[in-house]
């Protein structure tokens, strides 16, 4: 007999609580859509730093005369990259910028090249419609005046950001993406910029459409979308029962093995435990043991079950099996003859 116990655990709801926000920058159309700054560095994704341009807009933007501008986290001094050319209503414009080493896959065709290194700890990139260098960044809202800034970004330990605060930090194996496809720009780099796996795409990428980005927006229609996910907690054994023959008392019979295999996708891992109902007509001592472990004494219920096996992660794919041998921890005792019985009770908990 097999039996399975589920522990539920509880939802935490966090609260948020609302802060200034700072002044934001100029609003464009044409938004910093992703920022890549581990660019050939130990273990990165690509081997150079990019950084990933999106027009939400309805018309093609002419970019001849812009400059990409990065600053370092506190630093008013920036570094520009030239921009040229024009990018498509909802199209995406790739800025290929410095490596620091051979790490890392080559970038998709770029639409324009600079050498600036860009920090993962914190900096400050700006799409400009003008090539004068800024000046701004040494403090939050510092740049929101400057009538040429398309687009303001500030991750880390940048000084410098649109709104609540700045957005995330990077690594050399992720990247900031702005979410809703390119499209959300509330001017907040906090709330507009989530961390993720970098995927670069310039000019050549398929456009998107940005929903009254510029353009007037059609009929809608709404599907609801629903799913129960369940949690996966399963134990299986390979036997349904143990007949050890005949024996006289004083006798030991040899341990039977029992392979109680768990499936488990609970991340905080799961317990095995053991326990029995006493042998009738009259008690044997049933032990059980995990591997080459010795028995130990299986308990009869309602005393506490024994726990087998304990883990904190999930189980391998194909589940966990712990081989296990049941038998006695001591010989039979001098009984009346007849057919002695028992059940065993293997249970799995969730933690």
């Amino acid at each position: 007999m097999t039996r399975i116990q589920l522990v539920l655990a509880a939802i935490a709801v966090a609260a948020f609580v609302l802060v200034p926000a700072a002044a934001p920058a100029a609003s464009s159309t044409i938004d910093v859509a992703a920022v890549f700054a581990g660019g050939g560095n130990t273990g990165a994704t690509y081997a150079n730093d990019y950084v990933e341009l999106f027009n939400r807009s309805a018309s093609t933007v002419a970019l001849t005369g812009w400059t990409l501008q990065y600053a370092s986290g506190a630093s008013t001094s920036w570094e520009s990259t030239p921009l040229t050319g024009t990018i498509a209503a909802g199209g995406h414009y790739l800025v290929q910028l410095a490596s620091n080493g051979a790490v890392g896959a080559a970038l998709p065709a770029a639409d324009a090249t600079g050498t600036t290194n860009l920090s993962t700890s914190g900096g400050k990139v700006a799409v400009v419609s003008a090539a004068t260098a800024l000046s701004c960044g040494a403090t939050a809202g510092s740049c929101a005046g400057v009538a040429s800034i398309s687009d303001l970004v500030g991750y880390g330990t940048a000084t410098d950001y649109e709104g609540t605060a700045a957005a995330p930090a990077l690594t050399n194996t992720n990247s900031l993406v702005r979410v809703g496809g390119g499209c959300t720009d509330t001017n907040d780099n906090a709330a507009d910029l989530a961390v993720a796996p970098p995927v670069p795409a310039g000019s050549t990428a398929p456009t998107g459409v940005c929903g009254g980005a510029g353009g007037t927006t059609g009929p809608s229609g709404s599907v609801a979308v629903a799913l129960d996910l369940q949690a996966v907690l399963s134990l299986a054994v390979d036997r349904t029962s143990i007949a050890f023959g005949s024996a006289v008392g004083g006798a030991t019979p040899s341990p039977v093995a029992v392979a109680a295999t768990v499936t488990s996708n609970d991340p905080a891992g799961y317990s095995l435990t053991v326990a029995r109902t006493p042998f009738a007509p009259a008690d044997l001592p049933l032990g059980i043991g995990v591997g080459t472990a010795a028995l130990a004494a299986v308990p009869v219920s309602p005393a506490a079950a024994l726990q087998l096996a304990s883990t904190t992660a999930p189980s391998a794919a194909a589940g966990d099996v712990w081989a296990t041998r049941i038998g006695f921890v001591s010989a039979l005792p001098a009984l009346l003859s007849g057919h002695y019985t028992a059940t065993v009770t293997y249970t799995v908990i969730a933690r």
